[in-house]
Parts: structure tokens; sequence; C-alpha cells
């Protein structure tokens, strides 16, 4: 609905502004320090948008290989027992919208 659409770009306009900020700052700027704290307030705005809009991570660490929200992509050797059967790595973090599955997790399997 065009109500959806405007609140969406309500929301992440603002973050595209501060985007460019920073990008003109990494230009001009020797600061590593200031630059990576205004990346890190970008993403946690981002971050907060998207959980305000139904968007939440799918906890994959070191949980039990479930294939309704995981794609294991790799299986690798591992010396501890209790990471066998479970997520030693995510290589791309999956979500949920509201509480159906969006997008899977991509993760290594211990065996």
């Amino acid at each position: 609905s065009k109500y959806a659409e405007e609140d969406i770009l309500s929301g992440i306009l603002p973050v595209m502004d501060d985007f460019e900020r920073a990008l003109k700052h990494i230009e001009t700027s020797g600061n590593c320090a200031g630059i990576k704290e205004g990346i890190d307030l970008i993403y946690i705005k981002l971050s907060d948008f998207l959980k305000q809009h139904g968007v939440t991570e799918i906890e994959s660490l070191n949980s039990i290989f479930n294939v309704d929200l995981h794609d294991a992509v790799a299986n690798v050797p591992v010396a501890e027992e209790d990471k066998k059967g479970k997520i030693v790595d995510v290589l791309l973090k999956g979500d949920f919208l509201k509480d159906k599955v969006r997008r899977h997790s991509k993760v290594v399997i211990g065996e």
C-alpha cells in the first residue's frame, strides 16, 4: 500500500543521508575511530528500523542444524564433541519477517 511505502521511505531515507555524510567524512578524515563509531550508529539505526517492521535475525551460531531455518553450505571437522551437529559458523545471517522465514541462514556444520 501507499502508506507502507511512505513509511518505509521515511525510515530508510534518513539512513541513506547518514551514509552519505559518513562517506563524505571518510574522504576528508583520518579519524578511523570516529568513522567506525559513525558507521556503528548507522547500523544500529537501520537495525532498529528493520525490527520495527517485523524483521528479526535467526539466531544460528552454536544451534543444532534445522533445515527449516538453515542452509548448510559446508561441514567441517571439529575436535569438541559438543560442537558436532551444531552450527560452527554463519556465512550469511537469515531472518524472519514477522513469524515467517524470509531468508535461511547459510551455515557451516561441525562434524
